[in-house]
């Protein structure tokens, strides 16, 4: 799409004015010029399945919306992108509800330890009744939250002084999580020493051992290279992690309805087919970091949730999130208490 300047408008007025009968047919600059941005790498679903919708919506909308990705922390750590989000200068910010907690407490809710023992559950809550009380609390604290969330899988975790095969392995370990009260609740819960440190510096304090392992599913292990400063992998599913899609209400509600109708549609459907990606890769990946040298291990889950039942962590997370909302996260999850 070619773009004109003031100065090639004004070299070309002259021959304008004399062909006004045949008025030249030139290309506009887009009148939405759009910016969505986020941690993972470029190479992960949520990147490829984002680029493609936002050609699609350039094409939906005649050139009149572009979306530029920003993928792998470019534009700063997730609270420096959520703050930027905030302020309009981020239009849409993709990012998992335990990190936007800070500003959404419940948003963590789907991340709550050893919540959902598979998909079908995950997917009955958040595009259920628990999603949409999402969504009106993210409503509240003046941001816009896409009704289909985004895969992220399952999580895991990952060490290289020893195999993590029970709780105990736990005992002391400095494990990398992400800056979230639920997270580190829940690692101090099963005895670790969690330590908060922002993805894109996660692979720089694994090789200079500022912490022990971390905890991701497979496709942000495997994209991010996790497994070059690894060597153990254990399956132990410990919570589900999802991304929510949001954009700067301002910013979004500029445009015409019909723009943000396609735009809606548009980054959904991208959402569903991301998440049969991740699914798939959920499916290869276990033999490609296999062959990378992770060494994967076999868990038995139940004694990692019945560590978080003895202690007090399904009671106070309870407590924090209200009645209401445990009651609609344990509508799919089965009770946890």
């Amino acid at each position: 799409m070619s773009i004109m300047t003031r100065r090639t408008l004004l070299a070309g007025s002259a021959a304008l004015g004399a062909s006004l009968a045949m008025p030249a047919i030139v290309s506009a600059a887009p009148e939405f010029r759009l910016k969505f941005a986020n941690i993972m790498p470029v190479d992960h679903p949520l990147n490829t399945r984002m680029t493609e919708a936002s050609k699609e919506i350039e094409k939906l909308t005649d050139g009149r919306v572009e979306i530029q990705v920003f993928p792998a922390s470019q534009l700063g750590t997730d609270a420096d992108m959520l703050s930027q989000l905030r302020s309009g200068a981020l239009d849409f910010f993709a990012q998992t509800g335990l990190i936007v907690a800070t500003l959404v407490p419940v948003a963590s809710i789907t991340g709550v330890g050893f919540a959902f023992s598979d998909y079908p559950q995950v997917w009955k809550a958040v595009d259920g009744p628990l999603g949409q009380h999402i969504v009106k609390a993210f409503a509240k604290a003046n941001l816009i939250a896409f009704d289909t969330m985004w895969d992220n899988g399952f999580r895991q975790t990952t060490s290289l002084s020893r195999p993590i095969r029970t709780p105990d392995d736990l005992s002391g370990f400095k494990i990398r999580v992400p800056p979230s009260p639920l997270w580190t609740s829940l690692f101090k819960s099963l005895g670790a020493s969690p330590t908060s440190i922002p993805w894109g510096e996660t692979y720089s304090a694994l090789q200079t051992r500022v912490a022990d392992g971390l905890e991701n599913p497979l496709a942000g292990i495997y994209f991010a290279k996790m497994y070059e400063v690894q060597k153990y992998l254990s399956l132990t599913n410990h919570m589900w992690d999802g991304f929510w899609f949001l954009a700067n209400r301002k910013n979004f509600e500029a445009m015409p309805a019909a723009t943000r109708d396609i735009i809606t549609k548009t980054v959904n459907a991208a959402a569903l087919k991301q998440r049969a990606d991740v699914e798939k890769l959920n499916g290869e990946l276990q033999s490609a970091l296999t062959a990378k040298g992770l060494e994967f291990i076999t868990v038995d889950t139940s004694l990692f949730r019945k560590k978080l039942q003895d202690s007090t962590f399904y009671t106070e997370w309870k407590g924090r999130f209200g009645e209401e909302a445990w009651g609609l996260l344990e509508a799919s999850s089965g009770k946890l208490i």
